[in-house]
């Protein structure tokens, strides 16, 4: 009896072997993307010229790097030349980045049969992912691969890597939720702008690591079709997050609440692009959005020098809605504002649990301060900087719910009428603003290695960089995110270095909580619970844990 017991344990197992192996084969078959078909360009084996040391050109393409640190990109031609120039040109950030995000995704999951069944999964959400991108930006795409490293070719061949990154915010956003993303983007026109015109500021508060956040590239492009544009961006990204063009265009993206999809759609990032690429008004960038389907939920803030004004344009998998405020700001963190979106079950519960409702409050309260009159560059630059809670409070350095996090990947301040921007130097918001002219940027072709951007338009570096709380807070930003490793964490000076914030209470409570230490924890989290919480599900952990450690003392 035993015998036949083992047989058909052994057969019903060697069964479910063959299933799963053709269960991944055919999820490997099936998301197997095909590269576009492309008419090859001398660009592809053309020497790369340094006409002067630091300055390196492709043709009529350049690359070289600011002493702000920031890099500076300029691509034209058809989409697959624009591809391989930027390829070319950045190979070493592409590679780079790839590294730090392929490093990034194993600390975030570790265990190597999970990080095996992650990617046959991620496959198999992305298996159509090629029909929801237009033909130009897969050929962009497939020239940027050409420059990526074989070292990842393990997980799938360098076009379809390249192409699925794109969507790897959508995914990660939808799937985890993990507070990786809190932007804030603002704009003011008319009376509420010091000389009537559109200003525009936005902080991009996405967070996967220092190292991703190290390179970035200021990139200039002159496409075949469609407007002349610049982005921020890295290696390997040809989508945008933050972008003017030269008809006085923005687009700003800011994620909102989201359920998990159910299929490919095109990555927010290109629908973006796509926008900054061929709109020059709020009802082009409208109709263009309205095209595409969407992986996740999105506001895109639209910036318009033709209209003078700004607009928000929210966007599901399912719906859409366009917010156009009764007054001359607009305000947009992470929530839904229109008549129709903003009052869905999803968005409100978000609006109830998270710090965005927080951060829209206190943008507007510095917006519309009486003494501080209407809105200019350098008061923007103020507001993206802002460190202090509703009513000026100290709520903690890097709380969610502050204009500034400390965390920005980059912040971007555009007057869409003049063609000037603003862009943000490390560490996140802190560094110097640099100013490029758009006007002049286009209507040069650099030969020698020289700063473009204006000089006397910069924006002084914070002078929180020389105090001790900011040295105090570098300490405990390495502690701050889940991924980070927390071994050698003392609790004690994790809260001196942050004495106002809740978050170093309940890192200190859970560190002492794995260690069995019942009663300093209690008391961390105590205290803790008198600060300002970010969010609902934090404040909620540590009253769970305060009860378990109130359980295990008695």
């Amino acid at each position: 009896m035993l015998k036949r017991i083992l047989k058909f344990l052994a057969w019903t197992f060697g069964i479910l072997l063959l299933l799963l192996a053709g269960l991944l084969l055919y999820v490997r078959q099936v998301a197997r993307t095909e590269p576009p078909v492309v008419v090859p360009t001398p660009l592809s084996t053309a020497p790369i010229q340094q006409p002067d040391p630091g300055l390196y050109t492709l043709g009529k393409n350049w690359f070289r790097q600011s002493e702000s640190g920031l890099y500076e990109l300029y691509v034209e031609g058809t989409p697959y030349e624009r591809g391989v120039a930027n390829g070319r040109l950045t190979q070493a950030l592409v590679q780079y980045q790839e590294d730090v995000f392929t490093g990034q995704i194993n600390k975030f999951v570790p265990n190597g049969f999970y990080l095996g069944m992650l990617k046959y999964m991620v496959g198999w959400f992305n298996r159509d992912l090629e029909r929801f991108v237009p033909e130009e930006y897969q050929q962009e795409i497939y020239g940027v691969s050409q420059a990526a490293s074989s070292a990842h070719d393990a997980i799938a061949p360098a076009y379809q890597r390249i192409l699925n990154y794109h969507g790897a915010h959508d995914i990660g956003h939808a799937l985890q939720n993990m507070s990786l993303v809190g932007c804030t983007a603002f704009a003011t026109w008319g009376r509420q702008s010091a000389d009537s015109t559109l200003i525009v500021g936005r902080n991009f508060d996405f967070y996967v690591g220092d190292e991703f956040a190290r390179d970035k590239i200021v990139a200039f492009y002159a496409p075949e079709k469609g407007h002349k544009f610049m982005m921020l961006t890295f290696g390997g990204m040809t989508g945008v997050v933050s972008g003017m063009n030269d008809a006085g265009l923005t687009v700003t993206i800011n994620a909102a609440k989201s359920d998990v999809p159910g299929a490919a759609a095109t990555p927010v990032s290109l629908v973006a692009r796509e926008i900054l690429q061929y709109a020059s008004t709020i009802a082009e960038a409208y109709s263009l959005a309205a095209r595409r389907k969407m992986f996740v939920s999105e506001s895109f803030l639209i910036g318009s020098a033709q209209d003078n004004r700004a607009a928000l344009i929210e966007k599901t998998p399912d719906a859409m809605d366009l917010y156009e405020p009764d007054r001359e700001y607009i305000i947009s963190t992470n929530h839904f504002l229109g008549g129709k979106l903003g009052r869905t079950e999803l968005n409100e519960e978000h609006m109830r649990t998270s710090a965005s409702p927080y951060r829209f409050s206190r943008v507007e309260e510095l917006l519309v301060q009486k003494a501080s009159g209407p809105n200019t560059v350098q008061r923007t630059a103020a507001i993206l900087r802002d460190q202090r809670g509703l009513d000026n409070k100290s709520i903690g350095m890097g709380n969610e719910k502050l204009v500034n996090q400390l965390v920005a990947h980059h912040a971007v301040i555009f007057e869409p009428a003049q063609q000037r921007v603003w862009i943000s130097t490390a560490p996140w918001q802190l560094g110097k603003f640099v100013c490029y002219d758009l006007k002049k940027i286009f209507a040069q072709r650099p030969t020698r290695n020289e700063e473009l951007y204006e000089e006397g338009l910069t924006i002084p570096a914070d002078s929180f960089l020389l105090t001790q709380d900011y040295r105090d807070y570098v300490k405990f930003h390495r502690y701050r995110f889940p991924f980070a490793p927390r071994t050698d964490l003392d609790p004690d000076s994790v809260v001196r270095w942050n004495p106002l914030s809740y978050h170093a209470y309940m890192l200190a409570g859970d560190q002492c909580l794995e260690r069995e230490q019942y009663e300093q924890a209690a008391h961390f989290y105590e205290k803790g619970l008198t600060l300002e919480t970010a969010t609902v599900q934090e404040r909620e952990h540590m009253e769970k844990n305060l009860q378990r450690c109130k359980e295990k003392m008695l």
